[in-house]
């Protein structure tokens, strides 16, 4: 993929990625990640920790996610559990769901759903169109459509990718869009950089108990490293950077995966 599977700890209604499946020679990968940042503007600090796993079985690749964060000054938790399928050799699919534990930040439930074709005499570039739904504790939902692309090089050891999303936010219909770009360089087994940068509108941001920001701009870039250590596992680590006009965040995401 051409963003790494560190979370970033942005604002719990940003959509999620659509996932990539690609050949593994185990069926299950785990990945843990610590996460702190610092806020400006008296905001405080964010910190979380949690889990990611996947199992490969016949054309599945199951994804299940537990993380536990403290943001604004109030504790949370989170679950979430996907299924990506791969229907032939030119398309696949995604279907995944989450729910927070009541914490004003997190979603009271989401859900996300991607449709990916191959394309290309090499099958190297994927087409994808998302959809998502987001429902906050505070009663206000997003619906977004997103339209992405994914290019892999033959040549080079670099993957690009970049998305455009349109949200609808209510009550108040408050409409806007977001992009990103972002690219991967390096090899599997080996060293991988990432880098991503998400510019663009945001409809809600949830900050306090009936405390929202609404309809305002943002960026958020990252540079992530991923090192295999050995055969079957490694460590990550990601800068990462967000501003909006109100605060800034910024902090760093440390993580161990392993491949059994």
């Amino acid at each position: 993929m051409a963003q790494t599977d560190l979370p970033a700890a942005a604002p719990a209604a940003t959509p999620a990625a659509a996932p990539t499946p690609t050949p593994s020679s185990t069926p299950v990968s785990i990945s843990t990640y610590a996460s702190y940042q610092s806020l400006s503007a008296g905001y405080g600090q964010w910190s979380e920790t949690g889990v990611f796993g996947t199992y490969e079985t016949g054309a599945n690749v199951l994804q299940g996610q537990l993380s536990a964060m403290r943001r604004f000054g109030e504790p949370g938790k989170y679950a979430g559990f996907g299924d990506t399928l791969t229907i032939n050799p030119d398309w696949y699919a995604s279907l995944s769901v989450g729910a927070g534990d009541g914490a004003f930040y997190l979603p009271r439930y989401r859900v996300d759903a991607f449709i990916n074709r191959k394309l290309l005499a090499q099958k190297n570039l994927v087409a994808t169109l998302g959809l998502s739904y987001y429902v906050a504790p505070d009663g206000h939902t997003d619906s977004s459509v997103g339209l992405g692309a994914i290019y892999y090089y033959s040549t080079l050891p670099l993957v690009l990718q970049g998305e455009v999303r349109f949200n609808n936010s209510n009550p108040g219909g408050v409409n806007t869009r977001q992009q990103f770009v972002a690219a991967t360089w390096g090899y599997d087994k080996q060293t991988q950089i990432i880098g991503r940068y998400a510019w663009g509108m945001e409809g809600y941001q949830t900050i306090g108990a009936g405390v929202q920001l609404v309809d305002f701009y943002s960026t958020d870039a990252s540079l992530a490293v991923r090192h295999w250590l050995g055969s079957n596992w490694g460590v990550s680590a990601m800068l990462e950077r967000y501003r909006n006009p109100y605060y800034v965040r910024q902090g760093v995401t440390l993580g161990l995966f392993w491949q059994l």
